[in-house]
């Protein structure tokens, strides 16, 4: 098959070396001497897309996406097929990190994704919305004390996080992380006629647009499940979050993390827990075992995301509706 006039081979054994070296200096971290491997492979086989992909994505794991954005497209230039090829995913993410959204609406398009809304003749072309891809797990911080949350995915690149994560993830309710386009791992929920659903979870790459609203912890003492999940809609009724984080954490090393791993909630009417993949750090006290025989345990950690001025108004309005069976204390900003 002939590119730009050029006839498409194997690439040679150089090659394959320089990039089989790169690789495995990336997997040490060591990235400048891999960019230096993967530009020398790339001026041996310029023909080749690989030579460009490899290179974009190089530069998306140094988070450089103006070198992510100009190799992708050099790669996507040179493929020999449609849709579906990873390289218009790499393109994808460089375009949404960069707030590139013509150039991301294509590599969805051109990936084989259906991108709705047109635009009027002469406007500008506004980020991809309303691509209806459902709910997700995301996880934070995946080369540090990693935690896995819930999110609501805005487009395939971004999604927009709906837990109330761990003050150590460094991340808030309602920000938007930029994520990996690889899931690593599922998690499932089984709803009360029986059905398995699973959600991929995917890996953070950076924070997209940070969140102003602030995570506090607090003490509960509620006497009933009921008494529980009345703070968390009262928070949710104002527009924010409140999470029993006694219930929804759990600890996983990152092989169970990484996997296929059930939701502890199977009736869909929480989201599913974090997992905080730290092994030997406890979970703020332990997690709810409704269901199981377990006794109810009043005192119950919780975060709560809202502002410095309606927050204390919120608890104090949970225990008025039911001064008998509820109480907080140490209230904390955390995050």
């Amino acid at each position: 098959m002939k590119i730009f006039g050029k006839v498409r081979h194997r690439p040679s054994a150089s090659w394959r070396q320089a990039t089989d070296r790169a690789f495995t200096l990336i997997g040490d971290g060591r990235y400048e001497d891999a960019g230096a491997l993967l530009t020398r492979a790339a001026d041996m086989e310029p023909w080749l897309s690989e030579s460009w992909f490899n290179l974009a994505l190089l530069h998306k794991f140094r988070h450089d996406w103006e070198q992510a954005r100009a190799a992708g497209l050099r790669a996507v230039t040179l493929l020999d097929r449609e849709t579906g090829a990873p390289d218009w995913w790499n393109v994808g993410i460089a375009a949404t990190a960069l707030q590139d959204w013509p150039l991301a609406r294509r590599a969805w398009q051109a990936y084989g994704l259906k991108v709705p809304g047109k635009q009027d003749p002469g406007a500008a072309v506004g980020e991809p919305v309303g691509m209806e891809l459902g709910s997700a797990a995301v996880r934070l911080s995946p080369e540090g004390e990693a935690e896995v949350v819930w999110g609501r995915r805005l487009d395939p690149a971004r999604i927009e996080v709906l837990s109330i994560p761990l003050p150590s993830s460094g991340r808030r309710w309602g920000e938007v992380v930029l994520h990996d386009g690889v899931p690593h791992g599922e998690r499932t929920t089984t709803g009360a006629d029986g059905t398995v659903r699973a959600y991929p979870v995917f890996d953070e790459i950076e924070l997209w647009a940070p969140s102003p609203v602030p995570t506090w912890v607090v003490l509960l003492e509620a006497a009933t499940e009921a008494d529980r999940d009345a703070l968390e809609r009262l928070a949710a009724d104002a527009g924010f979050a409140a999470e029993d984080w006694s219930s929804s954490v759990r600890l996983l090393c990152r092989s169970c993390s990484e996997s296929r791993m059930p939701s502890d909630e199977g009736d869909g009417e929480h989201l599913d827990p974090h997992d905080h993949s730290e092994p030997g750090h406890p979970g703020p006290l332990g997690h709810r075992t409704a269901g199981s025989g377990s006794l109810w345990v009043p005192e119950r950690e919780c975060g709560i995301a809202a502002p410095a001025g309606l927050v204390r108004g919120l608890l104090d309005g949970w225990v008025a509706d039911s001064p008998d069976t509820r109480e907080w204390r140490d209230l904390e900003e955390v995050c």
